[in-house]
């Protein structure tokens, strides 16, 4: 039986083999500004990039690049170099968001697999059919269609595959297609560098225009400003529902830009609620308990199972983000030897250790310190805070740079955390 694939977002070397070590198939992300993400992109350079192809393809994952971003006329033959220059280092598909760009790509580098991007709002089986007519493999689908719809687009074109998101942060825009941010300070969205405006708080006012009059409106208490915030995606208590279907070919998540923690929570989450599902052990709550650690703007399951007008709880107008319900204290270097201190941290401080599914953690107990399971669980204590360099520090904190010694080997990118509000026996349910 074919598996769905598992895609998650790689922002920079790092969080690409976190994301792959912690149970993704697939990653995507991009280089330059071409890719909808100019921030992650600068994070990778061409040689880093081909590093993690080469480090995918080793582990028999695949790698697919980003050039979704929507071109101006100016830009047309330094695009065409970069299509080149990326189908060189061999990649498993081209993300690509419009008609010209995916004609241009076929022509250049006929041999690449094309995806479509979700921001060309593939919603129904007439548009599905003629951008598989125009060579794409693959469609990400619109955010707004109804899994109804993906079983009539499978039904139609059953060669075509598709792709869903099932995490991460959602646009108050239709699929994306946002201005806000290029009217207020000019830059531009579908260029990616999006500025977030609908995460701002907003003031309201009312005015006359024949008097010039202009007022503030007072706003009840607790209502908040944040009208145009929309909260995150969260799918992963519908996965059933979503691979019953039988027509999603990849469920993909959301984040090139998030934290490397968040790459390896949600990557191993999906990887737990995949597989349980083909072994027909399906644990929400043991999914929601990794993905409810994570910073979040409240959680919503969106419109793929439920249609827009059914749904009235997929904003969050008091904040603009929470904590989750651990916080990050410290993340293991890729020797396995140290960790790096990302909160504060005491000595015989318990730190739930959260390593990659399938990977050993040792049971010791040195001068250093002592790990052991609860609960299904691994932790963490350490006796002593000492140094690479053989200091030893009465507590480190996040800006402490001195990797900080381990007890024992731990995998590489393994990360401690603690409860971010210890006084919470369960994860909250929205």
């Amino acid at each position: 039986m074919k598996k769905v694939e598992l895609l998650s977002p790689a922002g920079n070397l790092e969080k690409l083999k976190i994301a792959i070590d912690f149970g993704a198939d697939a990653v995507y992300g991009g280089v330059s500004h071409f890719s909808l993400r100019i921030r992650s992109g600068k994070e990778f350079s061409m040689e880093e990039f081909k590093e993690g192809i080469e480090y995918a393809h080793e582990r028999g994952k695949k790698v697919y690049v980003t050039i979704n971003g929507f071109p101006f006329n100016s830009q047309l033959n330094l695009l065409k170099k970069h299509i080149l220059a990326m189908a060189e280092l061999k990649p498993d598909a081209f993300i690509v968001a419009t008609p010209g760009v995916l004609k241009l790509c076929h022509d250049l580098a006929p041999q690449m697999p094309l995806h479509l991007s979700t921001q060309a709002n593939v919603m129904n089986v007439l548009d599905a059919q003629i951008y598989h007519d125009m060579g794409a493999t693959r469609i990400i689908t619109a955010r707004e269609i109804s899994l109804r719809d993906l079983k009539e687009i499978k039904k139609e074109i059953p060669d075509l595959e598709l792709e869903v998101f099932v995490h991460g942060s959602m646009c108050f825009a239709y699929s994306g297609r946002c201005l806000i941010s290029t009217l207020q300070s000019g830059r531009v969205p579908n260029r990616g560098s999006c500025a977030n405006d609908c995460r701002f708080p907003y003031e309201m006012y009312a005015a006359n225009p024949d008097t010039g009059t202009l007022f503030r409106l007072e706003e009840e208490e607790g209502v908040g400003t944040y009208i145009m915030n929309s909260k995150d995606l969260n799918l992963a208590s519908h996965l059933k529902e979503i691979l019953d279907s039988g027509s999603v070919d990849s469920i993909k998540i959301e984040g090139r830009t998030k934290t490397a923690y968040y790459a390896a929570t949600t990557a191993k989450a999906y990887r737990m609620a995949i597989d349980d599902y083909y072994e027909d052990k399906i644990d929400v709550d043991k999914y929601q308990y990794e993905l409810q650690s994570l910073q979040n703007r409240g959680y919503t399951d969106a419109y793929l199972i439920s249609r827009p007008f059914e749904k009235h709880d997929t904003q969050s107008l008091d904040f603009t983000m929470q904590l989750g319900t651990h916080q990050v204290s410290g993340e293991v270097t890729e020797d396995g030897m140290y960790f790096l201190c990302k909160y504060k941290t005491l000595p015989n401080d318990e730190l739930e250790v959260v390593a990659p599914l399938g990977s050993k953690v040792e049971i010791v107990d040195n001068e250093i310190g002592t790990t052991y399971a609860k609960d299904g669980r691994f932790y963490l204590k350490l006796k002593q805070l000492l140094s690479q360099k053989g200091k030893v520090w009465e507590e480190v904190h996040s800006g402490n740079v001195n990797p900080i010694t381990l007890p024992t080997k731990f995998p590489s990118y393994t990360f401690f955390r603690i409860p971010a509000h210890p006084e919470m026996g369960t994860y909250p349910k929205k």
